[in-house]
This record gives C-alpha cells, structure tokens and sequence, in this order.
C-alpha cells in the first residue's frame, strides 16, 4: 500500500477522513451494483438458452413443413410462389436501461400480430397450397423469437461487460484507493502524535525551567533578607 504524501495537519486529516467516507459509500455502492448485474445476468443468460433451443425447434418445423410443401407442389412452384411481391417486414428498434446498460430491442409488428388472411401471405393463392400456407405460418413463427433471441443475446453481452467495468471499479476500490487513503490517515495521525507528544515534553521542559528559576529566584531573595538581617 502506498502512503500519499501530504502535510501532516489537521486539516489535512479531516480531509482525507472525508474521502475515505466518500470512497467507502462508493465501494458498496459499485458492490451492490455487481452483485445486482450478476443475478439479473445469470437470470438472462438461462433466458437466451431456452429461447435459443425454442427458435432452433421453430426452425427444424418451419423446415420440415417446407420440404413437405416443396414435395406436394414442387421445387419450381413453391419458388415462383414465394418469389411474388410482398409488403416488406417492418422493424422497430428501440432501446432499454438496465442497471445504467442501455441495450437495443427489436419488434417485428407483422410477425407478432400474423393473420390467416390471404391478403397478408406474401404469395399468390392461384398455384399455392395448405403446405405452403403451413410453412410460412411457421417461418412467420420463428422472426419473433429470432428478434427476441438477437435482443438478449446482445444485451448479455453488454452486461458482460458492465459487469466487468464495475468489478475493475469495485477492485480499485477496496484493494488499492480505501487501503491507501487508511494507511495515510495513520501516517498522519502518528504522526500527529508524535508531534503533540514532543510539543508536551517541550512544554514540560519549560515549565521546569520556570519552576527552577523561580526557585532559584526566591532562594536568592530568601538569602538577601538574611543577611540584611545580620
């Protein structure tokens, strides 16, 4: 630990008793912040699991439902019906503060509110068939979990990393900014007794120095009247 150099004064100590207080709220402050991170990251990191192991489920349905589509109407078909014009896929981006991490979400309106409507499948109904419509019902499945998925994913990722920020800080802290400011404030209130220790002594010795004068001064005035006396 490293003992700062300052002026071993009072003032100086109440200074530095002060940081410390700061630094010490700080510390728990920052600890408490960790902690909190680590569970809701914990909590997060089980939620990107199951959803990554829902949208891999999606997808191996949406897959086998469009090979059973390609099969009934055929390769060529099913291309030339996916192919036909269609409204784009809206995205909403927006963005959430956990904890001071600021992390981006992403909403797919068209997705989450499907509708069994021809007018809304992004195909012509002439050369299609329930296969197809099962298919794409289940891709339209999947894009919400896939947003919700790319969501968590990099909001863990940001809270890895906060969390990592904020224990570098704790760390700071406890082991280097508190052990030094508590080892310079017993330097200088060692220092400081010393100091008032030696002022005592200085202060002994002067006074002894006075009691022996004035002795001495009254042994001598004792003495002239004796001898006036004579």
């Amino acid at each position: 630990m490293a003992v700062k150099r300052v002026n071993p004064n009072r003032m100086e100590l109440l200074r530095l008793k002060d940081q410390l207080k700061v630094a010490q709220r700080g510390h728990k402050l920052m600890k408490d912040k960790r902690d909190e991170l680590m569970r809701q990251f914990l909590e997060l990191a089980r939620e990107v699991a199951d959803l990554r192991i829902k949208m891999e489920n999606l997808l191996h349905k949406a897959d086998a439902e469009m090979v059973l589509a390609r099969a009934s109407m055929g390769a060529a078909v099913v291309e030339t019906a996916l192919m036909s014009d269609a409204p784009p896929l809206e995205m909403i981006i927006g963005d959430e503060n956990t904890m001071g991490v600021r992390s981006p979400t992403f909403k797919m309106p068209a997705a989450e509110k499907r509708q069994d409507q021809a007018a809304d499948l992004p195909y012509a109904l002439t050369s299609a068939s329930g296969e197809l419509d099962q298919a794409v019902d289940a891709l339209y499945q999947v894009f919400p979990v896939m947003m919700e998925l790319a969501e968590q994913e990099h909001k863990a990722l940001l809270m890895a990393a906060e969390i990592e920020r904020t224990r570098r800080r704790v760390n700071s802290l406890e082991y280097v900014m508190i052990p030094d400011l508590q080892d310079t404030i017993r330097s200088i209130t060692m220092k400081m007794e010393e100091s008032e220790r030696e002022s005592q002594t200085r202060l002994m010795k002067v006074k002894d120095l006075i009691l022996e004068a004035d002795i001495k001064k009254r042994r001598s005035q004792s003495e002239e009247r004796r001898a006036q006396h004579l």
